[in-house]
Formats: structure tokens, C-alpha cells, sequence
């Protein structure tokens, strides 16, 4: 039988030349300050390139702040200013020279800003340090030892839809095939829609219609921003892992229901990231019931990720319906040629590169 995880995907005017695709990971390595503040570096371009020569079919791009205070940390990737849009595009360029198509993230830290990069402790960071104040849906901070934010004015969230749709331009600009809002994670948006995080009582707190306006907001202005034919992601969190309480299953298939209609092709199904110290129940694939669940009960396609490693695992998520493609994170970081051994593994054709052709039997 033909690999249905090697089969081709068309969204909207773009085809994906197989469903084996890659996740963003923050690589925490752009410069903090000065005029390439935010801009992809040589680390990137490499980085995002090499995966596309091990043959994911769709490289997307870490989270990219859409406003400087947007970033986790001083070394995040940005594409918040015009200046940014060439260096994205070497990275772009790159990465469709090895027949992959190209994808951008884009996202806002919210309450979660302001932090050092994981490698150096990850504590969040003073102004004296090079950090900044953050902003959130609510005066609620993220832990213990975590600056309270201060809660966005409604003008203060307009600008936030403005600029998640600039950066959707600028990604257009830069030769981006797909865009991604990141709404997952304990992130900005991903804050507003949850409870535990969202204390407000305006119109962007209290039910779950005006908790959800923020993401809903964003989403239709970035899909007003770019064509009509290019493919819109969202990324959320399927759950806080805090059931029945904080953001749960159900709360994410009524937004996918009502993320459909706003333009979103494809749902990327994660989860947690809002409140710390709270037990995961990981293993094998342990997310895949919620993207199944979100395909299944909104009727939209949707992406799964999390611990999917083995190449029978991975086909059998999208060959038993679970997803329409998946996402591969740390594997890929350990193993560029991912996918050209799970090819082999399946029985489906994945040409390598002709200049490593001759290391096939290695593979």
C-alpha cells in the first residue's frame, strides 16, 4: 500500500509535496540590539536550510515576535520592522532551493516575555539585565518570581492585531508559502482565551466568546493581510492540562469551529504551556487524540505534534485519520534526514540531495 504520510497535501493554492513537516523551535540565537535586532542570522539560515535538504516537506519557522516586547527573549527572531524582511528571505530562498515550502510563525509572549535564553537559566529578566516590561490579558503573573503584567488597554490590544497583520505582510514580502499565528503555549494569545490567565470583564474577558475575541481578532486580520490562495495555521493548545477547569478539549473544538469560518486551513494541535508545575501525562504521541478530536468534531484539518518519533507511529496518524499531517520538533533537531529514513522505512520514494546520493545506503 502507498505511505499516506508520504502522500501529496494541497491547502488552499500550495501543495506539500508529502505530510512530514517540520515544527518551530525557538532557536534563541538572533542579535538582542542594534540594527539586526530580531533578524535571522547565518545560524538560521543554515539551521532551516538543512532541514529542508533532510526532506521535510514544510520547514515553518520558530516564533517570530510581531513587536519587539513580543519576544520570549532578547534573542528572538522578530519581523516586526521592514529592515527584517531581507534576512527572512535568505532563509526563505534556502529553503525552496531544496524543494521544501516555507512557513513563518508569528507570535507575541504576552506575560511570558522578558526572559534569558533557556541555556543561561531562562529566569526572566529586569531591566538592568536588557529585559523589559511585559503586558498580558490580566495582572496575573506567570509564576512565582515573574513580573505581574499589566493588562492591555483596548487600544493597547487593536495595536496587537495590527501588528500581527504588518508581520503577516512582511512575511508575504519575504516569500513565506504559509503563516502560522501562534495562539498555544501560554503565549499572549493562548492567555487571553484561558481562565487561569484571563481575569477581565470588558469585552475580551468572562464568556468564552470574548475570551476568544483576541485570537479570533488576529486571525481575521492576518488572513485579510496575505493572498487568498496562501494557507493560514493557527496553533493552539488543546488543553491546560487542569481539566475540568482552565482551557480544556471542548473549548478548543468550539474554536476551531469558529476559526474555520475566519479563513484557518489547518489547526497545529499542541498543548499546556499557561500554568507551570502542572503534571503532563506524556508518551508516545500523547497529543494525537486531541487533533484527531479537533478534526473530527469542528470538521477542520488539522496538524499533530508531540512525541510522534517512529515513522510506523507517524503513519498511522495520518493513514487512521488522527491528523492530516505531523509535525516533527525535537527529532528533527537530533536528526536533519528524519524523513528520508522514515521514507526508506515506509517504502516511499524521498530523493536525497544529489550531492549525498551516495551515502543512500547509509540513510
Amino acid at each position: 500500500m502507498p505511505s499516506a504520510l508520504f502522500s501529496p497535501l494541497t491547502v488552499r493554492g500550495t501543495t506539500f509535496s508529502h505530510r512530514v513537516w517540520m515544527a518551530p523551535m525557538c532557536q534563541y540565537s538572533a542579535a538582542a540590539d542594534g540594527p539586526d535586532a530580531g533578524a535571522p542570522t547565518d545560524w538560521h539560515v543554515q539551521h532551516y536550510g538543512s532541514r529542508a535538504a533532510g526532506g521535510a516537506a514544510l520547514v515553518i519557522v520558530e516564533a517570530t515576535a510581531v513587536v519587539p516586547e513580543g519576544r520570549i527573549t532578547p534573542f528572538d527572531l522578530g519581523i516586526w520592522d521592514d529592515a527584517q524582511v531581507a534576512a527572512h528571505r535568505r532563509v526563505v530562498d534556502l529553503v525552496h532551493a531544496q524543494g521544501a515550502r516555507a512557513g513563518i510563525q508569528l507570535a507575541h509572549a504576552g506575560r511570558k516575555a522578558s526572559t534569558d535564553a533557556p541555556w543561561r537559566g531562562g529566569a526572566p529578566l529586569g531591566p538592568d539585565a536588557g529585559g523589559w516590561p511585559v503586558v498580558g490579558a490580566s495582572p496575573v503573573p506567570f509564576a512565582d518570581g515573574h513580573p505581574t503584567p499589566t493588562a492591555l488597554t483596548t487600544d493597547g490590544i487593536a495595536d496587537v492585531v495590527a501588528a500581527f497583520a504588518a508581520a503577516a505582510r512582511r512575511a508575504v514580502a519575504a516569500g513565506y508559502d504559509v503563516v502560522e499565528v501562534h495562539a498555544a503555549h501560554g503565549y499572549l494569545l493562548h492567555q487571553f482565551c484561558s481562565p487561569d490567565s484571563n481575569v477581565r470583564d470588558d469585552a475580551y474577558g468572562g464568556t468564552f466568546e470574548d475570551r476568544t475575541r483576541l485570537v479570533r481578532e488576529v486571525t481575521a486580520a492576518v488572513r485579510a493581510a496575505v493572498p487568498e490562495a496562501m494557507p493560514l495555521l493557527v496553533r493552539v493548545s488543546a488543553t491546560d492540562w487542569v481539566e475540568p477547569a482552565g482551557w480544556t478539549g471542548d473549548d478548543t473544538v468550539r474554536l476551531a469551529r469558529d476559526l474555520a469560518p475566519l479563513g484557518v486551513d489547518m489547526v497545529h494541535v499542541s498543548t499546556g504551556g499557561n500554568l507551570p508545575g502542572v503534571a503532563i501525562p506524556g508518551g508516545p504521541g500523547y497529543q494525537v487524540p486531541y487533533a484527531a478530536r479537533v478534526r473530527a468534531e469542528a470538521g477542520v484539518p488539522t496538524i499533530a505534534v508531540g512525541a510522534i518519533t517512529d515513522p510506523a507511529q507517524a503513519e498511522q496518524v495520518v493513514a487512521g485519520g488522527s491528523a492530516d499531517a505531523v509535525a516533527l520538533a525535537r527529532p528533527l533537531l537530533v536528526d536533519p534526514f528524519w524523513p528520508h529514513r522514515a521514507a526508506l522505512a515506509l517504502g516511499a520514494d524521498l530523493p536525497l540531495p544529489v550531492q549525498y546520493d551516495r551515502a543512500r545506503a547509509l540513510v
